[in-house]
């Protein structure tokens, strides 16, 4: 899974006016991506409010991004949920032919222990028609998910190739670093320590901030992997006032206004989210105007 280390990004779904996706928005979000150096991109991660996508939404994003990426870049398709049973009958009836992997959310809501966090993995990776990427965002589920679970997991089921690992927590990043197969991802989900996770280790990012600023973001992830601390560092503290400020008032509306002020799409988001407030988007843009 080589293709997976560097960095991934979250893509968002862009939103007309009147809410309804826009297809040509999405297809300059993908464009402008892969002509920056992003390595692969994810499709239908929370980043995309896929929580507020019917289904023919969701198939009329994947059809858009699989149409536009024209099989230049590794796709993984985010399919989880806090129901097991749900989780396999979509992988077993989705049409995965042009995904390289799986990006699966850890249970949300539920609060399972680990033993039933292990047991929801275990069930998808026996079922799973391509390689999964586990996803623990503690902050958005309500449980973590543990290094020793994780451990285990990766030793016993070799279609579990990585974890999107998002809690903030870097000591935890380096105990699954550790005690994982060497070939097992450990990928950022965390803009702001992704450059130290990769340095210890870690096989890069899926990046928020980093679908906005594509060309900055893949250098210093790149120089990291290649061991470049200073250079990778002058990126990451030239960056880090915007990693704050797209999370700011929270994901994904501090990412949408920096594609509104690049003129790629527009800044709509899906309630209960709301778009971001103007002082925000004033920061925003008078950061991009510094760069």
């Amino acid at each position: 899974m080589k293709e997976l280390i560097g960095t991934g990004v979250a893509l968002i779904t862009p939103f007309k006016e009147d809410l309804s996706v826009d297809v040509e928005g999405l297809k300059k979000v993908v464009n402008y991506n892969i002509d920056n150096g992003t390595d692969y991109l994810v499709v239908l991660g929370t980043t995309a409010e896929s929580a507020t996508l019917n289904k023919e939404e969701k198939q009329l994003v994947i059809d858009t991004i699989v149409e536009a990426n024209n099989k230049r870049l590794p796709l993984v398709l985010g399919i989880g949920g806090n129901n097991t049973a749900a989780v396999i009958e979509e992988m077993k009836t989705s049409d995965l032919t042009a995904f390289t992997a799986i990006l699966s959310v850890s249970p949300a809501y539920n609060k399972p222990t680990q033993q039933g966090i292990y047991n929801h993995f275990a069930a998808i990776a026996q079922e799973a028609p391509l390689p999964i990427i586990l996803y623990n965002v503690p902050g958005r589920t309500a449980s973590n998910m543990l290094p020793e679970t994780v451990i285990k997991l990766a030793n016993d089921f070799k279609n579990i190739i990585g974890i999107k690992e998002a809690a903030g927590d870097l000591v935890q990043a380096m105990q699954m670093i550790d005690g994982t197969p060497d070939s097992f991802l450990v990928i950022s989900g965390d803009d702001m320590i992704a450059l130290p996770m990769t340095l210890a280790g870690g096989a890069g990012v899926i990046s928020v901030i980093g679908e906005g600023f594509p060309k900055e973001f893949s250098k210093m992830i790149q120089l990291g992997l290649d061991r470049k601390v200073d250079e990778a560092y002058a990126i990451h503290y030239n960056i880090a006032p915007a990693i704050n400020y797209i999370f700011e008032e929270g994901n994904p509306a501090g990412i949408k206004a920096v594609f509104k002020k690049l003129n790629i799409c527009n800044d709509a988001v899906r309630l209960p989210l709301v778009k971001a407030s103007d002082s925000l988007q004033s920061k925003i843009a008078s950061f991009i105007d510094s760069q």
